[in-house]
C-alpha cells in the first residue's frame, strides 16, 4: 500500500509523476527555489509543475477564510441592505474626490505596465470606464434576488415539494488588468453570495483603492460583513494558483489569456471546484453571397473599435464573391484603423492570398504592439491551422480573412479552429441564419456586427465573464455570466409529517 510523505526540499533530477503516467524532471532552479511549508500543483493538461511558496499559499488561504465566514454572515442580511450596498458603492464612485483617487492610483498603475511594456488598452480608469461600473451596480440594485424565490411547486395533493433558489458560497476570481471588474464582481452578492478575487499586477494598485476608498465603505455602511469582498493581495501568479486550488470554493472564474485560464481551471477541477472560464476570444464574421458592399464594410468597421474579446477577429467571404467584396471589407477595416490613427495589418490564409491586392504584402507599416510601433508587412500569409489565433492588438486592428466555397464550409473551419465563441453571419437569408445557428458550435450567434456580444449590451446585465465553448458546452447556464445567475437550488417538503410512507 502506497504511503504519503511530506515534501521539504526537492532535488534536481528529482522525478515526479504527472497525469498518472508521465515523469518530469525536476530542474535545478526549481529545486533551488522549493523551501519548506512550498507546495507543487500539476496541470493535469500540459504536465506543467508549478510552485507555490508557503507565503503565496497563506495570503490566498487567509483570503479565502475571511470569506467564508463571510459567507456564512450573509444568511442574516436582508435583500434591502445588498440593495443599498450597491447604491451607496455606486455613490461613492460618482463622487468627484474619490474618483480622484482612483484616478491617481491607476495613473501608477498605467506608468508601471508601460514601463514593463505590457498592454494597457483596458487598463485605463477612464470616464467611460466609470459611467459604466456605476450603471452597473444600479442595475445589480434594481434586480429581485434569486435566493428564497420558489422557483417550482410539485403538487402531490396531501404534500407538495418546492424547488427554491439558494446562495451558491464563495466565488472565487481572477482576472486581467481591467479595473471595472472589481465592481462587476460583486454583482455576485446579490444572491447572498460572497467573492474573494486576485487581479494582476498591472491594476492591482487601482483595485485596491477601489476597495478602500468605495467597496469596503458601501459594505460596512449596508451593514453587510466587511470580508463579502476579499482581494488576495499579492502580485504572484501563484497566490491565484492557491486561491484555486482551495475546495471551500463554490465557483472559479478565471479571465485573461488563454493559457493562464486554462492552467487556473485546470487546478480548480482538480480540487473539485466547479469553473467558468473565460479566456481566449475573438469573434468570427461570415458574409454570404447576397451582402452589399455597403453592409459588410460598415460591419467590419462596427466590429473594430477595440480589442476585447468579442472584437472580429476572422471574417469568411465566399470566394465567388471575392472580387466584389474584398475591397469592401479593406475598405472597412482602413476606416477602423484610421479611427485609430494607425495602420492596420492583414493575415490572409496562404491559398487565398491571389484574392488580395498584393501590394499588402509588400507594403512595410508601422503596426502599433503593446511594446511600441514595430515596421511590418501589412499583410501575410498564414496556414489554415491558425485560423483560431486571437490577434491581441494595441492601436492596429488586426485581422484574419479566409474563403470559403459554401457556408456550411465556413461553419465547419468554425468548429474546428476557432475557440467557438461568437459567430455571426451576413445574409439576408432566414434559412441561412437557420441553417447557421444550427451548424455553428457557439454560444452567440449573430447576424451582423460582433461586439454585441456583451452582457450589459445584450441582456442590460453586467458580465462576469464570457464563456465559450472551446472546452465543451456548459451545464445548466448560458455563456454569460453573470451575478443573478450564480445560484443553487434547494428542495423543500411540506405536508409529510403525517402522511403515508412510501411503500
Amino acid at each position: 500500500m502506497a504511503t504519503t510523505t511530506p515534501l521539504s526540499q526537492l532535488q534536481a533530477g528529482m522525478q515526479l509523476v504527472v497525469g498518472g503516467n508521465r515523469l518530469v524532471t525536476v530542474d535545478a532552479e526549481l529545486a533551488a527555489r522549493f523551501g519548506p511549508g512550498d507546495s507543487l500543483a500539476v496541470v493535469e493538461r500540459t504536465g506543467e509543475v508549478l510552485h507555490i511558496p508557503a507565503a503565496e499559499a497563506d495570503v490566498a488561504n487567509r483570503a479565502v477564510e475571511r470569506t467564508h465566514r463571510a459567507f456564512a454572515a450573509m444568511s442574516q442580511v436582508t435583500d434591502g441592505q445588498i440593495t443599498s450596498f450597491f447604491l451607496n458603492f455606486a455613490e461613492r464612485l460618482a463622487d468627484e474626490a474619490t474618483w480622484a483617487q482612483i484616478v491617481r492610483a491607476n495613473i501608477d498603475d498605467l506608468n508601471d505596465a508601460k514601463a514593463r511594456g505590457r498592454s494597457t488598452t483596458r487598463l485605463e480608469a477612464t470616464e467611460a470606464m466609470r459611467q459604466g461600473m456605476i450603471s452597473g451596480l444600479r442595475v445589480w440594485a434594481e434586480l429581485g434576488s434569486v435566493r428564497g424565490r420558489v422557483l417550482e411547486v410539485v403538487d402531490h395533493g396531501t404534500w407538495k415539494a418546492e424547488l427554491v433558489g439558494a446562495e451558491l458560497g464563495v466565488v472565487a476570481f481572477v482576472f486581467e488588468g481591467r479595473p471595472n471588474v472589481v465592481a462587476d464582481a460583486t454583482g455576485v452578492l446579490r444572491g447572498g453570495n460572497t467573492v474573494v478575487f486576485r487581479i494582476g499586477r498591472d491594476a492591482l494598485g487601482t483595485a485596491r483603492a477601489i476597495l478602500r476608498l468605495a467597496t469596503t465603505p458601501a459594505l460596512v455602511a449596508a451593514g453587510l460583513p466587511q470580508d463579502a469582498v476579499t482581494v488576495v493581495d499579492s502580485a504572484s501568479h501563484a497566490a491565484g494558483w492557491a486561491l484555486f486550488r482551495d475546495s471551500r470554493l463554490s465557483l472559479a472564474v478565471a479571465r485573461g489569456s488563454g493559457p493562464a485560464v486554462a492552467t487556473l481551471g485546470s487546478l480548480a477541477q482538480s480540487a473539485g471546484v466547479p469553473v467558468s472560464l473565460h479566456g481566449t476570444g475573438g469573434a468570427w464574421l461570415v458574409v454570404d453571397a447576397d451582402t452589399t458592399a455597403e453592409q459588410l464594410s460598415q460591419n467590419v468597421f462596427d466590429s473594430l473599435d477595440r480589442k476585447v474579446c468579442n472584437t472580429m477577429n476572422t471574417c469568411c467571404i465566399l470566394r465567388s464573391q471575392a472580387t466584389r467584396l474584398v475591397p469592401a471589407f479593406l475598405e472597412g477595416l482602413q476606416r477602423a484603423a484610421l479611427r485609430r490613427q494607425s495602420p492596420f495589418k492583414l493575415h490572409v490564409t496562404q491559398c487565398d492570398v491571389g484574392l488580395v491586392p498584393s501590394e499588402l504584402f509588400s507594403r512595410t507599416v508601422a503596426v502599433g504592439r503593446a511594446e511600441g510601433p514595430t515596421n511590418e508587412a501589412q499583410a501575410q500569409a498564414i496556414g489554415v491551422e491558425s485560423l483560431g489565433r486571437e490577434w491581441e492588438w494595441e492601436d492596429s486592428p488586426e485581422v484574419t480573412l479566409t474563403f470559403v466555397d459554401s457556408l456550411e464550409q465556413a461553419a465547419q473551419l468554425f468548429n474546428r479552429y476557432s475557440p467557438q465563441f461568437v459567430a455571426c453571419l451576413l445574409s439576408q437569408r432566414p434559412e441561412a441564419q437557420a441553417a447557421f445557428f444550427a451548424q455553428v458550435n457557439a454560444p452567440f450567434v449573430g447576424d451582423g456586427f460582433t461586439r454585441w456580444v456583451d452582457g450589459q449590451y445584450a441582456l442590460s446585465r453586467p458580465e462576469l465573464g464570457l464563456s465559450n465553448w472551446e472546452n465543451g458546452r456548459l451545464f445548466g447556464r448560458g455563456g454569460v455570466l453573470s451575478g443573478d445567475s450564480v445560484f443553487t437550488v434547494r428542495t423543500r417538503v411540506s405536508g409529510t409529517a403525517s402522511g403515508k410512507p412510501r411503500s
